[in-house]
């Protein structure tokens, strides 16, 4: 539930903060706001987000692109069938045929990451990653990858061989257990082997942040900072996991670029998911689509393998070599999905953004903060591409709602500015 915030601390200095009285007219005060920001940095912001609308498209070509190739010259056959040949136990075929198959396909879709999260990163300055540190965080992510996508493999090809009729049943409880180990396991073993996390020195920042959590009964005893500026120039917070491995974190960007009410804002939002229970909706929400997802998959996976199965070397659903079928029809459901998926998040923002500013008092910081999310998220978007391409609020809806709570939580005639 974490949200980067991009603000170099030039941008955060030079910012502009109008100390507007509550009594002035939510709507123009918001409209001040919004018109702090040059016009070409908000034209960059646009081209930078705009160019995400794109890029969900070609990924989802690329991913159709290199299951179709997969299956049209039967390399995915033949892999299973190597794998066949080199065991009879079940269990390690499906292995033997996993880790050539993400070796695989990584690799075909590496040219598209690395302009995504390398060049295009560094071409909008975002990033502060050298090439060689970045490649070794990718390399690191795809052992972790290959590790965990064999054990889901070998269980789902387990259920897949036991259950030909009602797998897909089964299949989504196997991917929502396998999402909640990974919420449960990712703060705690994941997240530290790509940043260091240590105690949050400064008292001035962390007991207020641990006030608020105390009032919400957020059962944590410190706030720990993270070394993102190793990676990035964006500001980030979260409150994560649960079970046990409940942990506070904001980045160090978020401690050198923002001023203490707008880290207010930031902490109290991130409270929210926790004190609203987001991550238990969360999997409510993914098990719902999963089990969709699935059921909408087993019905075009039959399908496609009775026309093309023979001439692919695909047997059915239990045969490893219809993975890439199988992956092909998740990505197109996914890619049509986005809207649902983008607008099931983006409640959830909203209601976090409503905890955020409610806990904190802090309009004008909340306001700040949704101007430095606007150097790489576009301030003012339709609201078809609102609804179509945001899984947050976009900065418009957020100064608004700051505004709008401080024109009727705080003495007329008063102002909140989050420089102060």
């Amino acid at each position: 539930m974490a949200e980067s915030i991009d603000a170099t601390p030039a941008a955060t200095t030079s910012l502009v903060v109008p100390a507007i009285a509550v009594d002035a007219n939510a709507a123009t005060a918001t409209r001040a706001w919004l018109d702090t920001v040059p016009a070409d940095k908000k034209a960059k912001s646009d081209a930078y987000f705009e160019g995400g609308y794109w890029l969900i498209l070609w990924n989802f070509v690329l991913s159709a692109a290199v299951a179709l190739l997969l299956l049209s010259t039967r390399i995915s056959a033949r892999m299973r069938d190597f794998a066949e040949r080199t065991t009879r136990f079940k269990a390690l075929q499906v292995i033997l045929y996993g880790i050539p198959y993400l070796l695989l396909t990584s690799a075909l879709s590496f040219p598209l990451s690395l302009y995504e999260q390398f060049f295009r990163e560094h071409a909008y300055g975002l990033s502060t990653q050298t090439f060689g540190a970045w490649f070794t965080e990718q390399i690191k992510g795809l052992v972790l990858g290959l590790i965990a996508f064999s054990i889901l493999l070998m269980v789902l090809y387990a259920v897949f061989r036991r259950a030909p009729r009602t797998w897909w049943i089964w299949g989504t409880a196997v991917a929502v257990v396998f999402l909640m180990i990974g919420v449960l396991i990712a703060p705690v073993f994941v997240e530290p082997l790509f940043n260091k996390y240590k105690p949050l020195e400064d008292p001035a920042i962390s007991e207020p942040i641990l006030a608020m959590a105390s009032a919400n009964q957020i059962p944590v005893k410190q706030v720990f900072e993270v070394d993102a500026s190793r990676q990035s120039n964006r500001v980030s917070a979260n409150v994560a996991g649960f079970l046990g491995t409940t942990r506070i974190a904001l980045n160090d960007n978020l401690l050198k670029q923002c001023t203490l009410p707008e880290i207010r804002y930031v902490m109290a939002h991130e409270m929210g998911h926790y004190v609203l229970n987001h991550i238990t909706k969360f999997l409510v929400n993914f098990s719902l689509m999963a089990l969709i997802a699935f059921a909408l998959a087993r019905t075009v996976f039959d399908a496609a393998a009775r026309r093309w199965g023979d001439r692919w070397g695909v047997r059915g659903i239990a045969d490893p070599a219809g993975l890439p079928l199988l992956a092909l029809v998740f990505a197109a459901i996914s890619f049509v999905m986005t809207p649902v998926k983008n607008t099931v998040t983006r409640v959830a923002e909203v209601e976090a953004d409503a905890f955020g500013i409610n806990t904190s008092r802090e309009p004008d910081g909340m306001a700040a903060v949704a101007l430095k999310l606007g150097t790489y998220r576009k301030l003012d978007p339709t609201p078809a591409e609102e609804f179509i391409f945001f899984d947050h609020p976009s900065g418009r809806a957020r100064i608004q709602m700051a505004m709008d709570w401080k024109a009727a939580n705080l003495p007329a005639g008063t102002t909140n500015a989050a420089t102060q």
